[in-house]
């Protein structure tokens, strides 16, 4: 049976471990790495998905901006996520997915998520479109049609996907 944990209880390295299986060591040179930069997840949107003790399945969610000038839009980018390549097809990513929505909306976040990735999956299950996305930019190579958002306040204007320097993200609510 698969637990879903708060990704903080996890070891760092199991985590990383399992980033690289999924992804490949290379994983840091992708555009997503680049408009999250060094910062840090937002610890209340990001699990572990546990089966026997082991970490079969994680995700983060990390607090970025479309910068236009000097102005910021707010956004929480959803992804990595993460499965281990002998379980996926097991819906452990729709699960940890899932589980990021609900703590999202019970914390106030969900007005403004993006993330890169299948618009037929993501849009089928949850919603995420590209509908608002045509003027954003990438530090980096990307599939237009990749970039997906949801919620109300995401903005539907020109600026490139990147890091948040403004304060950090108010969390109300514990998970």
């Amino acid at each position: 049976m698969i637990t879903l944990v708060p990704l903080d209880v996890i070891n760092p390295t199991a985590v990383e471990m399992l980033l690289d299986a999924a992804f490949g060591p290379d994983r840091f040179t992708r555009t997503a790495y680049m408009i999250r930069g060094t910062g840090t997840p937002i610890a209340a949107l990001s699990f572990a998905a546990v089966e026997d003790g082991v970490l079969v399945g994680s995700i983060q969610c990390w607090p970025i901006a479309l910068i236009d000038d000097d102005r910021q839009s707010p956004l929480v980018m959803v992804g990595p996520v993460a499965v281990s390549p002998n379980r996926q097809g097991d819906g452990i990513g729709r699960s940890l997915v899932a589980r990021v929505l609900e703590a999202a909306a019970a914390n106030g976040l969900d007005d403004a998520l993006m993330l890169i990735g299948d618009p037929d999956y993501y849009g089928r299950f949850f919603g995420f479109s590209a509908e608002r996305t045509a003027f954003w930019d990438a530090p980096g190579p990307v599939e237009r049609h990749r970039l997906l958002a949801r919620g109300t306040a995401v903005p539907d204007t020109a600026g490139i996907l990147g890091p948040r320097t403004a304060k950090t993200i108010p969390v109300t609510a514990s998970v």
